[in-house]
């Protein structure tokens, strides 16, 4: 099939209307309701709204043509403010995807960028459209934004990314190594710690950490019903201190995003849609993180499904670890999460005490206990098939919300592991992200800021003089100062649907 790509003209235009919703029904609909894509189409893609962007110096397109049939298009416009060149549009008949149509289309875009003199060529992508996503990123495009795109009456996610023009992609000069799942993969921990070898042979700055992390000192502490381990690890300042405020969100430097690891850091595409990376500076042996590959907001409702299938891809002898964007994460606005080797946290073994676990609600097979006296208020959720596992942790966050009042996702943090074939979820409700121990000036202040390890029982301490200090009793308070109260998370429970 030979195809023809032209610049558009006025003629084109009521073909461009028609392709657009054909290829938004067929790519959308399964996460948009039809009726809203038609409306929409309808209402910005008409011959007169068209006509608009055609008399636009700044708005141009090509059509893909076979024979004398339009069989798909692409909208650039250039942003005179920004000096960039961006793909807001690019669509193929149904029966014509998957055929190469699409990267014939953005081959042009790039041409008209580089005849511009610019490096960058720009594109969006809906979160849900898997597909096109898969195909931008395999062509060099590194998703560095993400907004809301509202259609009609349905708002879903929209990520916005660029592609450096001249270059290979970038994602593979980052890979030692790929895992897809299934039986022809390698096994996921075996490539874990293959990665770490390598890393530490080749990446001087990871290296140190790991020699340093071997120097690093804890001690115990026994408190009342639980007991903590304090560990002084000053590497972690930056972390423990990171400012993760919502003021500061547009000026931070995402860490975790392909074009700003260091140089040489590696890792694995996980499941094509995450990068495992070392973390450079550990607070656990065989600590990893595993940061998704575009700028996506921090949260997990919509990334359970994906941590359950992690947690299960590691198996018994892993721990998955999430920190929400408020309590514990220092790249906050970037979806992440952490991975480590088993046996390390405290509550891992006080959790197989079975008088500690009380059942308070079974929904769908799947149980929910309360944790006793952890000095920190803890659910734990088991079930032995993950969908249900899923909805039951859905159901659980959902009526937090309403508890709360809030739409946000509530402040939570969670350790997750896969044991005799079943799924389970330590999950820590949170009403505060740091102790007002943590604000204080000088010799009053206790660097201390709990995510999901500190809330395991490891609480880490950067600055000697806390770790020297810190007692049961003041951990104790810390604990309770930062836990949401028992009560609201019991009625958030009593809510939930049996």
């Amino acid at each position: 099939m030979g195809i023809l790509i032209r610049p558009w003209q006025k003629k084109d235009l009521a073909t461009i209307s028609k392709i657009t919703l054909q290829s938004w029904i067929s790519t959308y609909s399964s996460f948009i309701p039809e009726s809203d894509l038609t409306s929409y189409v309808n209402n910005h893609y008409t011959e007169t709204h068209l006509l608009t962007m055609f008399d636009d110096p700044f708005v141009f397109g090509f059509v893909a043509e076979t024979g004398s049939h339009i069989v798909g298009y692409a909208r650039l416009v250039f942003n005179r403010d920004e000096n960039r060149l961006y793909v807001p549009s690019l669509h193929v008949a149904p029966k014509f995807q998957s055929q190469g149509i699409g990267t014939q289309l953005l081959d042009v875009a790039e041409e008209q960028a580089a005849g511009r003199g610019l490096d960058e060529l720009w594109i969006g992508a809906m979160v849900k459209n898997k597909r096109a996503l898969a195909l931008y990123r395999e062509i060099g495009f590194l998703f560095v934004k993400e907004e809301s795109f509202t259609v009609t009456r349905t708002t879903v996610g929209h990520v916005i990314g660029f592609k450096k023009l001249g270059q290979p992609p970038l994602l593979n000069r980052k890979l030692l190594a790929t895992f897809e799942g299934g039986e022809s993969s390698s096994d996921l921990p075996g490539l874990c710690l293959d990665l770490l070898s390598e890393q530490q042979e080749s990446w001087d700055s990871l290296r140190d950490s790991c020699e340093s992390f071997k120097e690093i000192t804890e001690r115990s502490l026994d408190c009342r019903g639980f007991s903590v381990r304090l560990q002084h690890n000053p590497r972690r300042i930056k972390s423990s201190t990171a400012n993760v405020g919502l003021t500061n969100h547009n000026e931070r430097r995402c860490f975790l995003c392909l074009d700003h690891l260091p140089q040489e850091q590696k890792g694995i595409l996980y499941r094509g849609e995450y990068l495992i990376l070392c973390n450079p500076v550990p607070i656990l042996s065989s600590h990893f993180t595993v940061s998704h590959l575009d700028h996506r907001s921090q949260g997990i409702e919509e990334h359970i499904g994906a941590f359950l299938q992690l947690i299960t891809d590691l198996g018994p002898n892993w721990r998955v670890l999430y920190n929400g964007p408020k309590c514990g994460a220092s790249a906050p606005d970037h979806l992440h999460f952490q991975v480590a080797r088993s046996g390390q946290m405290p509550i891992e073994k006080e959790i197989r005490e079975g008088k500690r676990l009380a059942l308070v609600k079974e929904v769908d097979d799947v149980l929910l206990y309360r944790v006793n006296n952890l000095g920190r208020e803890s659910i734990l959720v088991e079930g032995s098939d993950s969908m249900t596992v899923e909805r039951a942790f859905k159901g659980f966050l959902n009526t937090l919300k309403k508890v709360l009042l809030i739409t946000e996702e509530p402040m939570i943090n969670i350790v997750g592991f896969y044991e005799e074939r079943k799924w389970r979820l330590l999950i820590f409700p949170r009403r505060k992200h740091r102790p007002d121990a943590f604000f204080k000036e000088e010799n009053d202040r206790v660097v201390v800021s709990p995510g999901a390890i500190d809330m395991g029982g490891l609480v880490i301490t950067p600055v000697k003089h806390d770790f020297e200090r810190l007692d049961a009793v003041a951990v104790e308070g810390i604990y309770r100062e930062v836990s949401l109260e028992g009560g609201i998370v019991e009625k958030a429970i009593n809510a939930m649907l049996s």
